[in-house]
């Protein structure tokens, strides 16, 4: 088998630099341990046609890295446009932020016919095709239109909301139907599956049975994977990072205070103005926790340009203000704001110095902050997690204290609780996620889902001769 993982965001993987976004630390160690060849963008555009798109390929442990130049007149439409400014918002269940064209459509679609005819350079006999992330929803379409009759799966990091919502967006039904063509499409939750599920039936007219559909493209297996970190590496590194000079420096600025952690993208999915606004009141209705409770929130910004997220680094920056002005002293900052990335070996030092990891996104898909936090901390005195119920995290991490990101005395509460819980209480807790943690790794999610999707290839194989155009139209026609 030769496996081909495509995505928009990728990494080297140098250990001193920051690596943005919990897909890219995810695919890390599958691309380094299972030889695959790792297709994604360089970061860089370029104009005109392009004889040889790809701008470097090198080595990443046993597999490789490709980098391609995305073509200039198309990557504001596709990215900033329609894959951050209609899709991503919709799939956070955020009808009422997208903002879109038709040229960003058109766009979004250029971009993926433009990745499908690099990829023909991999394709052998043996080939399996893994795509991620809603930046390529029609990707697999594109391959099929190509001849590409290998196996292609796909696999959405973040969720998908419920139908009503997933309607807000423009050529939704022209996008669903390209996502078709692949084998097998993986979700993070039972809710992300059901709810595509339901949008196939009720909007499609499809009929999904044990997990499989039948369309025009033949028979499409959808499944849920939860992905997973690499838990004893991630260990490792926190136990090496802790001499690490970021690392110290922090441990010894805390004059015996406790650490309270968040690391996000700024990104509004993430619930980081409502994060804060929980501090502020935990401090307010528990004065004895200030100059004993701190916050560092590390807040990495991106997609600056686009408007939702510009509006989101101001707000928070002058809320941060503001609660540092109430409640601190001259010599006692409540919370430590930073507005840049760390190495993963810094963070996972950081995530053992920390009593307390803050996880509290609105909507989110698996949130791999919460499994790092856990898998970081020491065994002897671990940390507590405060984790959204509504990051997919939830599912597995249930003895983490779970708290609704929308009610802000709620969660001062139970952040209060966490910086005070017991250590028998703390270790139980631990030892109870670390046990599902170590169930549900990252190798364990590659294996699975590679298995699944030479499964539902073998089903649609087995099929074909009974899926023809004519005979399973896409469309219901009582729609």
């Amino acid at each position: 088998m030769s496996l081909v993982v495509v995505s928009n965001r990728i990494t080297r993987g140098n250990a001193n630099e920051p690596i943005t976004g919990g897909l890219a630390a995810a695919l890390l160690p599958i691309v380094e341990e299972s030889g695959a060849i790792w297709v994604g963008s360089s970061g860089r555009v370029r104009d005109g046609v392009q004889k040889e798109p790809f701008a470097e390929i090198e080595a990443l442990g046993a597999g490789a890295l490709a980098m391609l130049d995305l073509p200039a007149a198309h990557y504001g439409g596709y990215y900033e446009g329609f894959a951050n400014s209609a899709l991503w918002p919709a799939l956070h269940s955020r009808a009422d932020l997208i903002r879109v064209s038709q040229g960003d459509y058109r766009s979004y679609r250029e971009v993926n016919a433009f990745m499908a005819r690099a990829l023909l350079r991999f394709r052998k006999a043996d080939t399996i095709f893994w795509v991620q992330d809603y930046h390529f929803l029609a990707l697999g379409a594109e391959l099929r239109d190509l001849g590409v009759c290998q196996p292609i799966g796909f696999f959405l990091h973040t969720p998908w909301a419920p139908r009503d919502v997933i309607e807000g967006v423009p050529h939704h039904r022209e996008l669903v139907e390209a996502m078709l063509a692949y084998d097998l499409i993986g979700f993070q939750t039972e809710s992300d599956c059901e709810n595509f599920a339901n949008y196939l039936s009720s909007t499609l007219g499809l009929m999904v049975e044990d997990g499989v559909v039948m369309s025009q493209h033949g028979t499409t297996r959808i499944a849920v994977f939860p992905i997973g970190i690499d838990v004893e590496k991630f260990a490792r590194q926190a136990i090496k990072s802790v001499s690490h000079p970021d690392v110290s420096r922090l441990r010894r600025s805390l004059n015996g205070e406790k650490l309270a952690i968040g690391v996000d993208r700024l990104d509004y999915s993430k619930g980081l103005v409502n994060r804060i606004k929980a501090f502020d009141r935990m401090w307010a209705t528990h004065p004895s926790l200030a100059r004993t409770v701190s916050l560092l929130q590390i807040a990495t910004p991106s997609r600056g340009a686009i408007e939702a997220y510009g509006n989101l680094q101001t707000e928070l920056a002058k809320l941060v203000s503001e609660v540092n002005g109430q409640h601190g002293e001259v010599d006692w900052t409540p919370i430590r704001y930073l507005n840049k990335g760390f190495s993963q070996s810094v963070l996972a030092g950081f995530y053992r110095t920390a009593q307390v990891g803050v996880v509290t996104p609105l909507h989110d898909g698996m949130n791999l902050v919460a499994k790092e936090y856990v898998a970081a901390q020491n065994p002897d005195d671990p940390g507590v997690l405060v984790l959204s119920k509504f990051a997919g995290a939830a599912n597995e991490l249930d003895t983490a204290l779970l708290v609704n990101p929308h009610d802000i005395d709620g969660m001062a509460r139970t952040i209060a609780m966490a910086a005070s819980m017991p250590l028998l209480e703390r270790r139980m807790r631990w030892e109870a996620m670390m046990a599902k943690l170590k169930c549900g790794s990252i190798q364990q999610w590659f294996s699975s889902f590679v298995e699944g999707l030479e499964r539902a290839r073998a089903e649609r194989d087995a099929a074909q001769p009974l899926a023809t155009p004519l005979a399973w139209p896409l469309r219901s026609v009582t729609a």
